[in-house]
């Protein structure tokens, strides 16, 4: 008789064990029809015999599953800008059996390359280096792409990628509520384009909402008496024609810089408003801007034709922006000189107007604000039609805006380029367990900051995760690589969350408070520690900083790459509380079964194999 799972040995005592069930399918051994028997049936037999009394009783009784037969999660992703455009790529191919949906609250996706169309808006780092590793573009026009190039860019992924089948477009997330007792989210969505809204619910939920989205006006008094145009830089009119006007533009991060010195040739007038002191440069690593568009040649792009010349152009480009970390240190060298060439820089660039200079020059260190590049803005500024004010606002009036030194000036349209959520807490409640996130983060909140671990979720919240939020990047590298590699990250948990039937997942109090104590530590060593005002800090001189990643570009991407899974808590789907009875299943795989799988996979050609990929990859499993 043959045992399908089974090896049949005799008992050690020499008796002869009760008949055994018989199949009603039989096979053939020479000619001899043998009966066919399941080791499952075997088993439940032997342990009848008494012979077999001894045997421990189960205490756990096993799941009907096969463990490569992961549960089907349904995740949500809040927002389709850069980071909700990768996750909607990456996570399909990297997370088996994925339901997932992308709101994004505009007509389209594209997050800042969308929403800012304000004259001179373009990137301000090379646009070879702002693309994504995987699927490049090799025929981008400008060094410097301008906005809407970007846009179509990403849009051209989400296209490339089948993004759109996930996306639920012009939908505004008002809300996420946990619920304790069916360990799912509950989304409030509000549908724009029709006003209705409606609730969907999803065992998991990452936000990608973006650092900067959520604009808004500075809250001067009078500003509503305001009678010309009045807009937010990230809320651009179209229609607005700034030749012959008198306009204010109040801010001076990279958009209000951009703004300036893009309108200063077309207005009639231009009060620039400019509170706060910053470092401006020609450039972040030796590649020098320009206010006109820098074209690439035709002779260039087409040797990038060739995929090997143009990695080798690309890695040359790129490499130039993972360097350069002691800059970042206080008393450093490399920060000491840094200080020095972008200091001669600014007296060159004021020579029309050197008194200008003791007002521009900051008395922090540079990159304890993000460094801008701001091609022609000290040329601006020092033109006879542009007035640099750095006099505080008092209010505003129906013709223009007062300063607390009494003096009224009068313009046709105001310009804002005051930021937006840079203190990064959510821009809807997030509601778990009692707390409301969106509360706990505020300045006044119980915690006061982003208080998370890794930045990439908080205790108290399940199966809640950030995409590019709090400490979202390194001082060095690049925002898109860094998105991929946190991407990358939560398809790993929501891997084995799928994989090991676990309900909910958070990182430990514990775990959290060490990962704050770290990056406290760090950043005290940093420039970034000094009395200075960013979104790092949340626009708190001295504050906390949670907008960059304690330490480099290289050193997240390693801590990402192989997660510390004893930092997080976990709770399982198995009523049994036995951690392993939903994961471990029924001791066998689905595929071992499928008689036209690869069950070797491992098995491939020796020139190819790197040894250090051997058994590494998720995805090469019998």
């Amino acid at each position: 008789m043959t045992v399908e799972g089974l090896e049949q040995t005799p008992n050690t005592n020499g008796a002869t064990p009760s008949p055994l069930p018989q199949e009603a399918s039989d096979k053939s051994t020479n000619g001899v029809k043998v009966p066919v028997v399941k080791a499952e049936e075997v088993a439940e037999q032997l342990l009848k015999e008494p012979e077999f009394s001894s045997y421990p009783v189960p205490t756990l009784k096993l799941e009907n599953r096969y463990i490569d037969e992961p549960r089907q999660l349904r995740v949500a992703v809040i927002g389709a800008g850069l980071s909700g455009v990768l996750a909607g790529i990456l996570l399909p191919a990297k997370v088996p059996g994925i339901k997932l949906t992308i709101f994004e609250k505009n007509a389209d996706v594209g997050g800042t390359w969308f929403e800012n169309i304000y004259p001179g808006v373009r990137c301000d780092v090379p646009a070879h280096v702002y693309q994504t590793s995987f699927s490049p573009n090799t025929q981008w026009s400008e060094q410097f792409a301008q906005g809407r190039e970007i846009r179509d860019y990403w849009q051209g992924l989400a296209r490339k990628y089948d993004v759109y089948q996930h996306l639920q477009l012009s939908q505004k997330v008002e809300e996420l509520s946990w619920d304790e007792k069916k360990s799912v989210w509950n989304v409030k969505v509000h549908n724009l384009s029709t006003g209705e809204t409606s609730s969907q619910e999803f065992d998991f939920v990452l936000t990608a909402i973006g650092r900067f989205n959520a604009w808004k006006l500075p809250n001067y008094p009078g500003i509503n008496d305001f009678k010309g145009l009045l807009r937010h830089a990230s809320n651009w009119d179209p229609t607005f024609d700034p030749n012959g006007k008198s306009v204010a533009i109040i801010g001076n991060g990279a958009s209000g810089i951009q703004l300036t010195s893009n309108l200063q040739k077309r207005v009639k007038h231009l009060d620039h408003y400019a509170r706060n002191k910053t470092w401006v440069t020609a450039s972040f690593a030796g590649d020098d801007t320009s206010i006109e568009p820098i074209p690439i040649s035709a002779e260039l792009r087409e040797s990038f034709k060739d995929p090997q010349e143009y990695i080798k152009f690309r890695k040359g480009l790129e490499a130039k922006y993972w360097r350069g970390f002691s800059s970042w240190l206080k008393g450093s060298e490399l920060s000491q000189k840094s200080r020095a060439e972008y200091t001669e820089l600014i007296r060159k660039r004021l020579a029309k107007h050197p008194d200008l200079f003791e007002r521009i020059i900051p008395d922090f260190s540079p990159h304890c604000r993000r460094l801008t590049p701001g091609p022609n803005y000290f040329e601006a500024i020092t033109e006879d039609n542009v007035e640099y004010i750095q006099t505080r606002i008092a209010r505003f009036t129906a013709t223009g805006i007062e300063t607390v030194d009494g003096k009224h000036r009068p313009v046709d349209a105001v310009f804002c380029a005051t930021g937006a959520n840079v203190d990064l807490v959510p821009p809807f409640p997030i509601r778990a367990l009692g707390k409301d996130l969106s509360q706990l983060w505020r300045q006044d909140g119980e915690f006061g900051f982003p208080y998370s671990y890794l930045g990439t979720a908080t205790p108290g919240f399940p199966n809640l995760g950030f995409v590019h939020g709090p400490h979202g990047s390194g001082r060095s590298g690049t925002v898109p690589h860094s998105v991929e590699v946190q991407v990358s990250f939560f398809a790993k948990l929501l891997r084995k969350v799928a994989r090991e039937g676990i309900r909910t997942v958070q990182p430990s109090r514990a775990a959290t408070d060490d990962f704050v104590a770290y990056s406290d530590a760090f950043f005290a060593t940093t420039v970034l520690s000094e009395n200075c005002s960013s979104w790092y800090n949340g626009g708190r001189a001295g504050g906390r900083i949670h907008g960059l990643w304690p330490g480099s570009a290289a050193h997240v991407t390693i801590v990402l790459r192989d997660p510390r899974w004893e930092d997080w808590e976990y709770e399982y789907l198995s009523e049994s509380g036995n951690r392993l009875a939903w994961y471990f299943g029924n001791g066998s795989t689905r595929k071992e079964e499928d008689l036209s799988s690869d069950i070797t996979p491992y098995i491939k050609d020796p020139a190819t194999v790197d040894l250090r990929d051997v058994h590494e990859s998720w995805w090469g499993l019998p």
